[in-house]
Order: C-alpha cells, then sequence, then structure tokens
C-alpha cells in the first residue's frame, strides 16, 4: 500500500537522509508546513509530525483523537520485504506502546514497579563495571572505535545482566537489533525474526526457574501479564534500551571530544557530560523519528488532513529544532524538548537510562582524558534507517595506557555486580543490582 496522500514525500531512507537528515526536514517544511508527507521505505508512507507544537498536540493526544492501535494501517501493507521490515519496528503488539486506555495504564504500572526495584547506586557499579571491561579491551591500543567498542555492547550488557541472561548471549542480541532497525527490508525481517527468538528463549528458561530479575519480576507482577504480554514487553525494552541508549552514548561523545566547551582535556570543560546528554536529546535525538501513532477518526490536523489506518510518525529531531518562536523559557532544559517523548507515552524509564549513559561516558573520560576524533565530526558516518540518528563509526585516539601502570585502570577496579570475568557465561548473581519484589514475600 503506497498511500499517495500527498506528493513529493520525503525518503527516511538511504544515504542522503543519513547523511543530513536536517535538509531533508527543512525541504519538507518549506514545502507542506509542520505535517509533512514522508516515505520510510519504498512504498511505505507516513505523514511526519516535524514541528514542535504539532509534536506536543499529538504526544498529549490534543483533541482525543489520536490512538495508538496500528492494526487498521498493518492490515493495508503491501506484501514486500520493505514493508515486512516496518513491521518489526511498528507493527502492532500487545505491550504499552501500542496500547491505550486503562490497558496502556496497567501496563506502564508493572514497567514502573519493575524498574522501580533496580536499585541506582547498584545498577551504576554495574554499568562501571561493563564499561571498564570494554575499555580494557582497547585502552593500550590507543585508536577505537567507540561506537562498535563501547557504546553498542553496553546498555545490551547491562540488560542482559538485568533480565538474568549472560554477557556471552549479548553480541546475538546485538545482531539482531541492529538488523532489525536498518531500512534494508531482507535484512530488518531476518533481524525481527532472530530478535523474537532471543526474548522467547529468554522467558521460557524464566517460567521454568525464576531469578531475582526483571524478566521474573515482569512474570509475578500482581498485574498477572499473560506469557504473550511478558514477551512482547520484553521485546519493547530491550529495543527501546539498547537503539536510543548506545546512540545516545556514541553521539554525546562524538559532541564532547570536538567541541571546547566540553573538552580542553575531558576532566576541565565547561560544560558536563549531563550537558551534551541533554544537547543530543534536543538536537541530535536517538530515535529521531518514531512515536507511531493514528487516528480514531478522519482528522485535519495542523493543515493536514489525515485517516484511520494512516500512520504518523513523530520527527522529534525535527520538532526539537524547528525554527519558531517558542518562548525560550519554555525551552531552556530537557524537559521541554519531545526527545524522550511527552504525555502519557513518555518514556517510563528516563532516570535508569540517563544514569547508564551517564557513568558509562564518565567512566570512559575517566581513564581516557585526551581522547580525538580521527576525523572531523562533520564526516562521521551515520547508519541508515528512518528511526535512528547513529553513528556507524566513532573513530578516535588517545594516549594508550597499560595494565601495569600505577593507579586505578580499567583492569585494577573490581565491582560486586561482576560475575566472574573469566566465564562470560556465568548467570549474574541475584543480589549484584536488584531489591526483592515487594509482591514475592
Amino acid at each position: 500500500m503506497t498511500l499517495r496522500y500527498l506528493p513529493d514525500a520525503g525518503k527516511l531512507y538511504g544515504p542522503e537522509f543519513a547523511r543530513d537528515p536536517q535538509a531533508i526536514y527543512a525541504a519538507m517544511r518549506a514545502h507542506h508546513g509542520v505535517v509533512a508527507p514522508a516515505e520510510i521505505a519504498p512504498g511505505v508512507e507516513a505523514h511526519l509530525v516535524i514541528g514542535y507544537q504539532a509534536a506536543v498536540d499529538v504526544l498529549t493526544n490534543v483533541g482525543g483523537v489520536w490512538t495508538k492501535d496500528a492494526r487498521a494501517w498493518q492490515a493495508r501493507l503491501p506484501e514486500t520485504p520493505e514493508a515486512a521490515a516496518m513491521i518489526g519496528m511498528l507493527g502492532y503488539r500487545t505491550n504499552v506502546l501500542f496500547a491505550d486506555g486503562a490497558e496502556h495504564a496497567r501496563y506502564r504500572k508493572v514497567i514502573a514497579d519493575c524498574f522501580s526495584m533496580i536499585q541506582p547506586h547498584k545498577l551504576r557499579a554495574l554499568v562501571i563495571d561493563i564499561s571498564d571491561s570494554l575499555i580494557s579491551r582497547f585502552a593500550a591500543t590507543g585508536t577505537a572505535d567507540l561506537a562498535a567498542d563501547f557504546a553498542r555492547p553496553i546498555p545490551l550488557r547491562v540488560f542482559n545482566r538485568l533480565l538474568g541472561r549472560p554477557d556471552a548471549d549479548s553480541s546475538a542480541l546485538i545482531s539482531a537489533l541492529s538488523d532489525m532497525l536498518e531500512a534494508d527490508g531482507e535484512v530488518g525481517a531476518r533481524g525481527a525474526e532472530a530478535y523474537g527468538r532471543y526474548i522467547g528463549e529468554l522467558i521460557e528458561s524464566k517460567y521454568a526457574k525464576r531469578g531475582d530479575d526483571l524478566t521474573s519480576w515482569f512474570i509475578d507482577h500482581p498485574a498477572a501479564l499473560s506469557p504473550e504480554e511478558v514477551l512482547q514487553h520484553l521485546i519493547l525494552i530491550i529495543g527501546a534500551g539498547f537503539e536510543p541508549m548506545a546512540s545516545l552514548i556514541s553521539n554525546a561523545i562524538s559532541r564532547m571530544v570536538s567541541d571546547d566547551r566540553y573538552y580542553n582535556s575531558l576532566s576541565n570543560g565547561a560544560l558536563s557530560t549531563y550537558d551534551a546528554l541533554l544537547e543530543v536529546i534536543r538536537a541530535e535525538p536517538a530515535m529521531a523519528n518514531y512515536g507511531p501513532y493514528f487516528v480514531s477518526r478522519p482528522t485535519e490536523f495542523h493543515g493536514t488532513w489525515i485517516q484511520p489506518g494512516e500512520l504518523v510518525l513523530v520527527s522529534y529531531a525535527a520538532a526539537n529544532t524547528e525554527p519558531c518562536d517558542v518562548p525560550e523559557e519554555l525551552r531552556s532544559d530537557s524537559g521541554a524538548y519531545v526527545g524522550l517523548g511527552a504525555g502519557p507515552h513518555r518514556c517510563p524509564a528516563t532516570d535508569p537510562a540517563l544514569l547508564i549513559a551517564m557513568t558509562a561516558i564518565e567512566r570512559l573520560t575517566s581513564h581516557l582524558s585526551d581522547l580525538e576524533l580521527t576525523v572531523p565530526r562533520e564526516q562521521l558516518d551515520w547508519r541508515p534507517g528512518p528511526f535512528h540518528r547513529s553513528l556507524a563509526h566513532l573513530p578516535v585516539r588517545f594516549t594508550p595506557i597499560r595494565p601495569d601502570q600505577p593507579g586505578e585502570s580499567p583492569w585494577s577496579t573490581q565491582h560486586p555486580s561482576s560475575s566472574t570475568p573469566s566465564d562470560p557465561t556465568s548467570p549474574p548473581r541475584s543480589d549484584d543490582y536488584t531489591t526483592s519484589a515487594p509482591w514475592s514475600s
């Protein structure tokens, strides 16, 4: 199904969009205003919300017409590999992202309750442990690709442990999720299949034997999620935690090491790691275009007619950077931007996500304080795809450090959250980073 509701749809895939998405947003805005036609894959179109106020109106359900139920849209998709790949990211699932009303409130409470049991200080120790183990792999070489070697493994290794899986499983999960987010139909479909298989095996193991971990808490929560609901929420949690967090980390690092406001040496810049993260959330959000929405009836929205069964995506990147006269006091911090969503579907795990990203970056810069890009930032390669703003590579150089050097190093630190370093298949300790579930006593 090609909707063909407006001509000149902006293409959100391919090298041109990956290289300079803001140029595409600007052209769309000039031709169509704050709601523009976009092609997210060959033959698959959407309305893209690129204005700040229009984005807020969608996210907060102004007019009461917005719904998250994707089934009418999904039924109209053509049977092509490109369309099949989009189902992995946009197809209806029985989870909080695609739910409304009481069902959404029930799902969101499960997520909030389970994530609230992760103790922040122990989560920080876990991230330090994982960060140091990754840094130790390249610290003596003087060069690294911080996207592949650092930013992308961190969230999946963290979530593997939180969900009760060993580090050895993380490489398969990274591959599946990376494939699923690509615009290529065959690759995306293969990634979605591998991702579902991974989560299914995780749930099967936890139904057989509970642990003190997120998976088991989801299974045992008083909301009594069905096995399918548990499956779909874990798919969502890992997907939402991986790509956005990995890109948040790498995008922030790329800014810090190329901007003197952050970096004379990384320990004495005028702006902090937290400032860099907020700047990325505003100007270069990891999930640049997402937040799928639909309408319950034909609706005129900011000058564009939208019909039931037509996909609406929110461009957080375009909305946050729209040239406009929004009062400065409304846009002075991350709360005024929509990079983390807004309204009832705002990200329910913002605090853990920022804690993970900030701890990882600070650990990196504490060990390697003279990081610098090997190419200018404007020459970095970005991964193609309609949804994310994600660096393909982040090449850096630095002064090498050695395992035998005096003082603290990535090799010398030992943290109680570690699984046995020599055995990456050993299961996480149940008391490493959690507190007991209140309903388990």
